[in-house]
């Protein structure tokens, strides 16, 4: 038996295959017409029993999502910033939908003002230059009317990895 993914004192039996599938799903998947057929063959199953299996242990609660690391520089984007906006509590749905409808903008969420920084709106805008990402928050204080924002630019980027259980 093994506790797993944040499962608050609830143990989970797993078998050793769905360890095995859960140590393919840590990595990367391949970038193919078939993915889950090129994993389950790395385990010698085939791709309806990968799928079976992932869509048990999802109903379980053992994996909750799956999801994509965008390693912007490979794709042509060379400067990112975070963007902040003070925006009126009532409009905050509205302007992040202009935020998240951009396709050159991830992670859009609220957080609460903390001391003298009164931005309650965050936004990663990714641009081929820091002209781009200014660029593009222009166009969405014009589309908003919201003019009180920031852009943090990364100086460097951290490493992006996955978390890995077994």
């Amino acid at each position: 038996m093994l506790a797993f993914l944040g499962m608050r004192r609830k143990t989970l039996e797993l078998s050793e295959q769905q360890k095995e599938i859960i140590r393919l799903l840590q990595g990367d998947i391949p970038v193919c017409e078939t993915p889950f057929g090129e994993l389950a063959e790395k385990i010698g199953i085939s791709e309806d029993s990968l799928l079976d299996n992932i869509s048990e242990m999802k109903s379980r609660g053992i994996l909750r999502r799956f999801g994509a690391t965008l390693r912007h520089q490979k794709v042509g984007f060379r400067a990112n910033a975070m963007s902040v906006w003070k925006v009126p509590r009532e409009r905050l749905e509205e302007v992040g939908r202009i935020l998240a409808s951009l396709p050159q903008v991830t992670h859009c969420y609220e957080r609460e003002p903390r001391g003298e920084f009164p931005y309650n709106l965050y936004a990663m805008i990714h641009g081929r230059s820091r002209q781009e990402c200014h660029r593009i928050a222009r166009e969405v204080a014009e589309r908003s009317g919201l003019h009180d924002y920031l852009l943090l630019f990364s100086s460097r980027e951290s490493k992006k990895e996955s978390m890995h259980y077994f």
